[in-house]
C-alpha cells in the first residue's frame, strides 16, 4: 500500500496538537505517549495530544464526533476506524464504512485550522476477533483509497507488524485484536515519525 506523506501543519519549533480518534486500537493503543516524546525531541517544541478514540466504537460513531474533534482545534488527526468497521456482528457495509470515512475526512478538512489529516491501518487480528472481520482487509484498502482521492495521508502500519514473527504477534496480541502498548508504541513509532515529523526534522528521531 502507498504510503501518503505531508508534514505536520505547525513548522519546525512550533507547538503542535494531534488528535488521536478511532477504535479501542486508538483509545487504549498506548502508542501516544512514546509518539509525543519522540516528536517534541525531534522539533524541539511542546507537542500535545488528546485522545478522542472510544472503545468499541466505528466509522458511523466517528461521523457525529467531528465537531468534538475540531473544538480541540488540532493542527493533526490521526483517524483509523477500520478495524471495527469490518466486524460482521457491526452491519456496516464497506459502501457504508467508506461514505462515513469521506465524510469524516472532509469535514475535518474543511474545519478551523485546516488541520492535517492521517487516516491510519492499524494491527493485525487473530482468532475470534479475526474471524469475524474476515474482510478487514478491503476496508483498509478502501480507506487508504478514499484518502488518496482526497488529498490526505495514510500511514499503513500493517508492514511493520508484518516484520514481527508469528511467535511475537501471538505474543504482543494476546487476544487477538489489542497490542500490548509497549509493543505498539515500538512497532508503530517509526511509521508515525517519518509521516508527521516532515522534512524539517532531522532522520526523524524515535526514541
Amino acid at each position: 500500500m502507498v504510503l501518503m506523506m505531508a508534514p505536520a501543519a505547525a513548522q519546525q519549533g512550533e507547538a503542535l496538537k494531534i488528535v488521536t480518534f478511532g477504535t479501542s486500537l486508538t483509545a487504549r493503543g498506548g502508542w501516544q505517549e512514546p509518539l509525543r516524546r519522540a516528536l517534541s525531541a525531534c522539533r524541539d517544541a511542546e507537542v500535545t495530544i488528546v485522545n478522542l478514540a472510544k472503545s468499541g466504537m466505528a466509522s458511523d460513531w466517528g461521523v457525529t464526533q467531528i465537531d468534538k474533534v475540531l473544538a480541540e482545534k488540532p493542527d493533526v488527526v490521526l483517524v483509523e476506524f477500520a478495524v471495527n468497521d469490518s466486524a460482521l456482528d457491526r452491519f456496516l457495509s464497506l459502501a457504508a464504512s467508506g461514505t462515513n470515512i469521506e465524510e469524516i475526512v472532509t469535514r475535518l478538512k474543511a474545519g478551523d485550522g485546516k488541520p492535517a489529516i492521517y487516516v491510519m491501518a492499524m494491527s493485525p487480528v487473530s482468532g475470534l476477533r479475526g474471524l469475524i472481520r474476515p474482510y478487514l482487509a478491503q476496508y483498509e484498502d478502501l480507506h487508504a483509497e478514499i484518502a488518496q482521492k482526497l488529498g490526505v495521508s495514510f500511514i499503513d502500519h500493517r508492514p511493520a507488524w508484518a516484520k514481527l514473527s508469528a511467535d511475537e504477534i501471538a505474543t504482543a496480541i494476546a487476544d487477538g485484536i489489542h497490542p500490548d502498548p509497549a509493543t505498539a508504541g515500538r512497532v508503530m513509532l517509526p511509521g508515525l515519525m517519518k509521516a508527521l515529523a516532515g522534512a524539517d526534522c532531522q532522520a526523524a528521531r524515535t526514541e
